[in-house]
């Protein structure tokens, strides 16, 4: 054998060890052939699936070629009609037709029981972020422990397990989203955040019902198996209530609820493979939201006065009796909220019948406020001390500041996301000018800074700094 020959089967077998990590690519729809199934091997390397050439054929005898040929005589500048030559798509092909294969994943582990942590444990993981709340956070805790209990048993026994789906009620800022978001963290299981106000009766303009099941799809990689062990929230769902007084088709309102029921109580469902919408080109797989926990959410507002409406009606005449505004200063009035209360707000019975576990959270007070900017593993003080530190200066907030700050968050009435945005503004002009100055150590808000009548304090390197804090500012630039 000549050195030529050698060398040429010597690149041969390195070309088929390269093929074999690399999978075909249907030329039409760009679907590897692991999602697409077994592909059609044309001449010159094109590869077509079974779902484009399938079609390619209903669309192929569905032309009337006699007509076409019989016509073609009148048309200007086409005497003939000559069918697509393959060889002329030789020179389009190129190798991107072939990707990459995914790494081979380990065999799944069945699901067990004891991967999810018990009541207390997922309660002490919600304390580290999120400030108050106990009741919400201890019902969350039971019914999600509950949830995968029932997942995990399936059908093992004549007694099924019902699902725990959740209705969380609260003002905004609450911590409604964030509560959900850290659980599913926590959890490690996928979670799909949608808003209840996109939704429309399907044939409408908007979002289908079940784009809330694909999203929930394409968190988990695809992966249908681990979506059916996800979390949906569905926020904003207060929106979705009965409309009033209309003589309008209700699109977007109870027959989104209506809609939803088979979804809550678990039903197979046809949702579209890395699309939100349903197309002819998209492939479909079923996904049974039998094991998927529901989490709605919503700020419900005016339920506060269907409430109080309900309750004055209890008030009576003699010694016994209660003061009509004795409800009227409560701050927690959602507390006492009945499934009675949430129909009257426009919610259908169906769809709260498919909600067994209804709680709320409380409004934030100042106290919590404070606790807010500065107790949390992600406490918003904290994340600007990072920043400072990388640029080697300490940051720091007196009681005065952080006081100043809460009562602001208060008087904006929009919860904690009020804290960030008053921080964001007070903090703009300190984070442009500490990086000019290599001199600066330390900045102290003070609550003189804050109320604008006064300055944050700043103490250059040395002056007025510890050796503890000096050493922690080097170590930072090391």
């Amino acid at each position: 054998m000549s050195e030529k020959e050698y060398e040429e089967e010597k690149n041969e077998e390195i070309e088929k060890k390269d093929e074999s990590h690399y999978e075909e690519v249907c030329y039409l729809c760009r679907r590897p052939e692991s999602k697409a199934g077994k592909m059609f091997r044309l001449p010159n390397q094109i590869c077509v699936c079974a779902d484009c050439m399938h079609k390619t054929m209903d669309t192929m005898s569905q032309i009337d070629y006699n007509d076409m040929v019989r016509n073609s005589s009148n048309i200007p500048g086409m005497p003939n009609i000559s069918f697509l030559n393959l060889s002329d798509l030789q020179k389009t092909v190129s190798k991107r037709q072939k990707i990459k294969k995914k790494e081979e994943k380990q065999e799944k582990k069945p699901f067990n029981i004891k991967d999810i942590p018990q009541p207390h444990k997922i309660k002490e993981n919600l304390d580290d972020y999120i400030i108050g709340q106990d009741h919400a956070k201890k019902v969350v805790s039971v019914a999600v422990y509950n949830h995968y209990k029932r997942v995990a048993a399936g059908n093992q026994d004549d007694v099924e397990i019902e699902k725990s789906n959740m209705l969380m009620i609260g003002p905004t800022g609450c911590g409604k989203t964030y509560m959900v978001k850290t659980l599913a963290k926590l959890l490690d299981v996928p979670l799909a955040i949608t808003d209840a106000t996109s939704l429309t009766e399907a044939g409408y303009i908007g979002d289908d019902i079940e784009s809330v099941v694909s999203k929930l799809l394409a968190a988990a990689d695809n992966d249908v198996e681990r979506a059916e062990r996800g979390i949906i929230f569905i926020d904003e769902i207060d929106k979705i209530a009965k409309k009033k007084d209309t003589h309008s088709r209700d699109v977007s309102g109870e027959s989104v609820q209506q809609g939803m029921l088979k979804l809550l109580e678990g039903a197979e469902v046809e949702v579209p493979v890395g699309a939100n919408s349903k197309n002819a080109m998209v492939p479909l797989t079923t996904i049974n939201t039998k094991n998927i926990l529901f989490i709605c959410g919503g700020a419900f507002p005016d339920l506060e006065e269907i409430i109080k409406q309900r309750l004055k009606k209890q008030t009576s005449i003699g010694f016994n009796a209660e003061l009509k505004d004795k409800y009227d200063k409560e701050r927690n009035i959602l507390k006492k909220v009945t499934v009675e209360d949430l129909k009257k707000f426009g919610m259908i019975p169906e769809f709260l019948g498919r909600l067994p576990i209804i709680f709320t959270l409380e409004g934030l007070n100042k106290e919590m406020m404070i606790e807010i900017l500065k107790e949390p593993k992600n406490a918003i003080l904290k994340q600007y001390q990072k920043l400072l530190a990388l640029d080697e200066v300490k940051l720091e907030f007196d009681e005065s500041a952080l006081e100043a700050i809460a009562d602001m968050a208060m008087k904006k009435d929009m919860g904690a996301r009020a804290l960030r945005s008053i921080i964001e503004e007070f903090m703009l002009d300190i984070m442009f000018e500490i990086p000019r100055d290599e001199n600066i150590g330390r900045v102290t808000i003070t609550g003189a800074y804050i109320h604008g009548t006064g300055g944050p304090v700043i103490d250059l390197r040395g002056q007025g700094m510890s050796f503890e804090e000096m050493d922690m500012l080097k170590s930072v630039e090391n």
